[in-house]
């Protein structure tokens, strides 16, 4: 037999790969079906109680017909631009309010998330279970507090009468004569206090990640502190930034009940638009399209905001 033509023995002939046992074929498929199975839940808690809603929401937008009568799909779109067209001030002022309590909350918590994570030392836990704490009151209840607070005999607002500072605000028209309550302070007050936790909990989870040893780097570079936190300690933070600015602005868009409570029938907002809207003049068509324009215009600030400060361009 010629070398050609001579099977290969020994140890360099090639394994062939024995076929894997029933037993084992099985148990790989099995576990390949794992992730799916845990994500079962999930995605029924979605279907159920967003999906569903959603649906049922665009649905009710496009009906006509009163609640004596009933609602029919009739595919009214014109409800849509009816709703804006006549309530569009209540967008804008929820988005003013909206906007300017999430800049105060991230000059607020800025600085406070950066005392936690850098300069908290053996205090730490004791300040984040003081950050956390209101979260065991009632929403609520501490928006009621403020209407104690903000009362026209209140000592905050006497002190802030005694120093003129409320002739300030009022001729910038965000307080009416010597009182704050059912003015736009009062509501913008109440936003930033009750949000500001959703912003110093992402602000400190990022600025608790920054390594000290860059500080020391920048140090060592001549770097001054202002420098080292603008080059620094500002661009690494950026994640918590973008997440406790989206956590605060969008929630406050849509609140109701700051506006309700220490505001008067001019400083309505959407959410106290819609929930009239649902609950009082039972127009559930125009409650639901106002709901979808106040998603809609939401969403294309918030993709716009990201686009623009996302993590990927500022770190």
């Amino acid at each position: 037999m010629s070398a050609a033509t001579a099977p290969v023995t020994g140890p360099s002939a090639p394994a062939e790969a024995a076929p894997l046992p029933a037993a084992l074929k099985k148990a790989a498929r099995r576990r390949r079906r794992i992730p799916y199975l845990l994500l079962l839940a999930g995605v029924a808690w979605l279907l159920v109680f967003f999906v569903a809603p959603m649906v049922y929401q665009a649905s009710t937008s496009v009906q006509t017909g009163s609640l004596d009568d009933g609602f029919k799909v009739t595919w009214h779109f014109a409800t849509y631009w009816d709703a804006f067209h006549e309530y569009w001030p209540q967008f804008v002022k929820s988005l003013v309010y909206a906007g300017i309590s999430t800049v105060l909350c991230l000059g607020i918590g800025y600085p406070l998330a950066y005392t936690i994570a850098f300069r908290a030392g053996r205090w730490r836990n004791l300040v984040l279970i003081l950050v956390i704490a209101p979260f065991f009151t009632s929403f609520l209840i501490r928006t009621l507090a403020w209407e104690t607070i903000l009362a026209d005999q209140s000592p905050l607002v006497s002190f802030l009468n005694h120093i003129h500072l409320l002739d300030v605000t009022s001729a910038l028209g965000i307080t009416e004569g010597n009182r704050v309550m059912a003015t736009p302070l009062a509501v913008v007050c109440g936003l930033t206090y009750n949000f500001l936790p959703f912003m110093i909990l992402p602000l400190y989870t990022s600025l608790e990640r920054v390594d000290g040893k860059l500080h020391e780097a920048a140090g060592d570079l001549y770097a001054t502190p202002f420098t080292t936190f603008r080059k620094v300690t500002f661009p690494l933070s950026m994640p918590g930034v973008v997440a406790g600015t989206l956590l605060t602005f969008i929630p406050a868009s849509g609140d109701y009940i700051n506006a309700e409570l220490l505001g008067s029938t001019n400083q309505k907002m959407i959410g106290s638009v819609i929930q009239s809207q649902f609950l009082r003049v039972l127009d559930y068509p125009t409650a639901a399209a106002l709901s979808f324009i106040l998603m809609a215009v939401i969403l294309a600030i918030v993709m716009v905001y990201v686009r623009r400060a996302g993590t990927e361009e500022l770190v």
